[in-house]
Order: C-alpha cells, then structure tokens, then sequence
C-alpha cells in the first residue's frame, strides 16, 4: 500500500481525532509513524508528542509462542472474551516481512474476522521491517498511539522465533507464552531464557484427545517454574490450560492478567517496570540514530569497504576497524 500524501490537517486536529476514537485518523497516523519518508515520520511522532499525556493507562500484554500454536486464534477468542467484558482492544500483529515487498504478508484482519468486525477492536498487522526478531520497528509507538485513542489493553503478537520474544518482554506489562501440548524430548521446545520472561505459560489446544496430555504438559511446566526465580518479588508466574477452540481457560488467563496486574500496582513495581522499559527505550532509539548517522557519513561510508576487508582477512581487528569509523565520524562533528 501506497503512503499517504501529507495531509492538510494539524497536529492537534490529528490529536483531537485520535482522542475522539477516529479510526481512519489513528490508522493515517500509524503510516505516518510506520513511514521511512523524513516529511511523514516527522509528523507521526509529532502527532505522538502531542499524544503521550493521555498514554500509560492501558493494560499491555505481550503473547508469543511457536509456529502453529495457535496464537491468531488464541488472541481472537482472548479478544473476544474481553470485549464482552466492556474492554476496548487493540491488537499489533507483528508480521514477517515480505522480503520483495517488505509489506506484511500473514494478513491477520484474515485470520481474526470476528473481532476485526468489531467497533470496539483495532487490529493492525505490521511488517517486521528487518527489526531484531520480527518486532516492528516501530510498535512501541504504535502502541502508545492506540492508548492515547482510548484502547485499555494492548495485545502485541510477536511471531515466535529469535529475539522477538526479548524485545516484545521489554515492552509489556504481562507476558505470556503459548505451547503445545507435548511431552519427553518435546518439553524441551521452550528455552529456559523465555520462562524466565514469562508471566504465564498456557498449554494450548487443550481439548478432544490431547486434554490429557496437555495437562501433563502443564504440570510439568509448572514443576519447572518453581525452579527459576521470579523477575519480581510480587509475582509468581503461573503454567495455565485452554482451548481457542472450545473457549476453555479463557476466562482463567484474563483473570490472571489482572490478577497480575492488581499485584504490581500494589507493590508499585508496575510503575518502576515502565520507567525502565522507557529509559532502556530512550537508549535503544539513540543507539539507532547514532547507527544511521554513522550509514549516512561520506568519511564512514568512504572506509568501510576496506575496513571490512582488513577484518574479515584477519590484517586488523574488528576493534581497531571500529575505532577508525568512530574517529572519522566524531572528527567530522568538531
């Protein structure tokens, strides 16, 4: 899909829109945001700016899990279940890129029909871009924008491989990890470094033959929790059941999602885990700057080709190459 042009409205029109619930604003705004033109991204995070003091009050949750888990699905009825218990729902489904397009290529309005009929839902799939584990380069954004236009939870979508769940775990509040019902050598399927994020861990497609083995499955991830130590004193992750398919444990995951959330806020972690998710978000944004300022300089851009010759002959150190490139970039600022 083609950008937008520039629209003729104001930053404060596009804020009164977007506090006003409008849709096709909070959507235009996303591409401006999303968008890889200085003009248009200028304006997205300028409508974010005038944004931010009606951000913060949604409840956001991260869900991520293994190819054919169930994770479309499993948010759908999530959604679903939420919206009958009056809340207003967001979802960031973050998609693979499409490597000739760089578009999404999942489609997740498709595969969440009935809850993107809903007025009271935004879904918006968005293409990885090439960030660090298929998180969207700019979904933190997109995020805030969704609260600012009234939604009160967030669901991030992440897709399940690499360092997405990292990335995803350091945006969110709750974190939540699906699985499939499995046991021996399959139990294996989720590495240590993501329970150790997780807030709740749900065996999924619990149902027909396989509830019996997805309970096994469950009490097994349970055991192996109490072997690692909370990331917060408040909280003590939880191995659930569920079925996307009947509705089972439905209810069971979004009382612990609040469940948790009643806990932080009591203990005043909730409040210290964003302030620090926004500190390491600030650095995470320069460290992206000072990287494009660096692909943007002559004097760099001139040297690199040798430098990375040297280093990948073994005539210098990677070090040494790294040092070169910074030099000729800080001289060229004095």
């Amino acid at each position: 899909m083609s950008e937008p042009a520039l629209p003729g409205e104001s930053v404060e029109d596009y804020r009164d829109a977007i506090r006003a619930g409008n849709r096709r604003a909070i959507a235009r705004a996303i591409t401006l945001i999303e968008s890889t033109r200085p003009e248009h991204s200028a304006l997205g995070q300028a409508i974010l700016e005038a944004l931010v003091p009606y951000t913060g009050r949604a409840q956001r949750v991260g869900i991520t899990g293994p190819p054919g888990v169930g994770k479309s699905t499993l948010i759908e009825v999530l959604g679903l279940h939420g919206l009958e218990q009056g809340k207003r729902l967001a979802v960031l489904a973050v998609d693979p890129s499409s490597p000739v397009t760089g578009g999404s290529i999942l489609g997740d309005k498709t595969r969440m029909e009935r809850l993107a009929t809903s007025a009271d839902a935004f879904i918006r799939p968005s293409p990885s871009g090439g960030a660090l584990g298929g998180v969207a380069h700019r979904t933190r954004e997109v995020m805030l924008l969704c609260e600012a236009a009234g939604y009160n939870v967030v669901l991030i979508e992440t897709v399940g491989i690499g360092q997405s769940e990292v990335a995803v775990a350091s945006m969110v509040d709750f974190f939540l990890v699906l699985l499939l019902p499995g046991g021996g050598d399959e139990l294996q399927g989720i590495k240590r470094g993501v329970m150790e994020l997780a807030d709740a861990l749900v065996v999924n497609k619990a149902d027909g033959d396989t509830r019996e083995l997805a309970e096994r499955t469950r009490l097994n991830y349970q055991a192996g929790l109490h072997l690692i130590r909370p990331s917060t004193a408040s909280w003590r992750p939880r191995a659930l059941l569920a079925s996307a398919e009947t509705g089972e444990g439905i209810d069971v995951i979004w009382q612990t999602i609040f469940d948790h959330r009643q806990a932080l806020s009591a203990s005043g972690e909730l409040g210290a885990r964003r302030r620090v998710q926004a500190r390491d978000w600030m650095w995470s944004l320069l460290d992206e700057g000072l990287r494009q300022a660096l692909d943007r300089d002559p004097a760099v851009v001139a040297r690199v080709p040798e430098l990375e010759r040297d280093v990948q002959d073994l005539k210098t150190t990677p070090a040494a190459a790294a040092r070169i490139l910074l030099d000729l970039f800080l001289a060229r600022g004095r």
